[in-house]
């Protein structure tokens, strides 16, 4: 029996959060955006594997949310001193 799941999230800078969470993904796994949206998708026949992996993708999208925040800062900081 296949087991999949889906979880999507908004995002400020998907593309960004996604490329981050994309290097992760084993074969049974997919990380797409959609809009404003990251969609990641899972499937397997063990319910153990469904249930370990969206944890570890769970902690790793907070992280991976966190880091784009900081490096869209960082550039907005290094922009705005340009041209001040």
């Amino acid at each position: 029996m296949k087991i999949t799941g889906e979880i999507s999230t908004q995002h400020t800078h998907p593309e960004c959060v996604a490329k981050a969470l994309d290097t992760d993904n084993m074969p049974y796994m997919k990380t797409a955006v959609r809009e404003n949206t990251v969609v990641f998708t899972i499937e397997s026949e063990k319910i153990r594997s469904v249930v370990a992996t969206t944890d570890d993708y769970l902690m790793n999208l907070k992280i991976a949310q966190d880091m784009c925040e900081i490096e869209k800062d960082k550039k907005t900081a290094e922009k705005d001193r340009k041209h001040n």
